[in-house]
């Protein structure tokens, strides 16, 4: 076999999957900047145009998004894409615990004091902003990014890609939710900064138990911040306590 045939045959087979991969990709940034809404419908053809990206792509893409719950295919209306529910915000919740109780007790025993030190100066950054009056969109998407930042490197951390991709696509579902009532707002900013960094205080102690007893109390409040929004209107307080 010659050169110019091995080439041949490494390029060929993958090009439907780096574009089925790049559509994936497309489609996640779409929801991080909230240009797809929860519960929208949204047809192959608008997908294309949404992503720039071919027809075949989007239709093997499809069946990946509808394993992992973030689209439906509903007869004769489309895409939908998934709506924001009670069920949604205590099942994503309570999957992100179990995943983060794990990393953190894995984190505290790995990380080294470099990169603690160096996770806290950026979240001491979007504090002293707060505070010194920029809550303007610029410094809530920086506030996100360090939250979301931190938690995604905990589960990173335990170096096993299946969990990581699980908690990659868990994550969606909470943009999704956060769409419809944001996860950090102007009022929120600085306790939860704060919160941050009494956890990442107790990481530097290495405390797990401590750290994961704040870690739990920062979940809760998202969680209830996401039980109190527009999706749990018809919610009775009975079942708010017990969701």
């Amino acid at each position: 076999m010659t050169a110019a045939s091995r080439r041949r045959l490494a390029v060929v087979p993958q090009e439907p999957t780096s574009q089925r991969a790049r559509a994936y990709q497309g489609f996640t940034q779409q929801i991080l900047a909230g240009s797809i809404k929860p519960g929208q419908f949204v047809s192959q053809r608008e997908l294309m145009t949404l992503l720039d990206m071919p027809l075949g792509a989007v239709r093997e893409m499809i069946p990946r998004l509808e394993a992992a719950g973030l689209v439906k295919t509903v007869p004769q209306r489309g895409l939908q894409i998934a709506h924001v529910d009670l069920k949604l915000v205590r099942n994503a919740f309570q999957l992100r615990a179990m995943i983060e109780r794990e990393a953190v007790r894995h984190f505290v025993a790995v990380v080294n004091d470099a990169e603690l030190a160096a996770i806290a100066a950026a979240h001491e950054e979007v504090l002293a902003r707060a505070r010194a009056g920029e809550a303007d969109a610029a410094l809530l998407d920086d506030a996100q990014s360090v939250d979301w930042g931190l938690h995604d490197r905990m589960v990173d951390a335990l170096g096993n890609e299946i969990v990581s991709e699980i908690y990659r696509v868990n994550s969606l579902r909470i943009r999704l939710i956060r769409l419809e009532q944001a996860v950090i707002t102007p009022a929120e900013l600085v306790p939860a900064m704060q919160e941050h960094l009494q956890f990442i205080a107790a990481l530097r102690q290495r405390d797990a138990d401590t750290a994961w007893r704040l870690l739990e109390a920062h979940l809760s409040s998202a969680r209830a911040r996401a039980l109190a929004g527009p999706g749990a209107a018809a919610l009775t307080p009975f079942e708010r306590r017990h969701s």
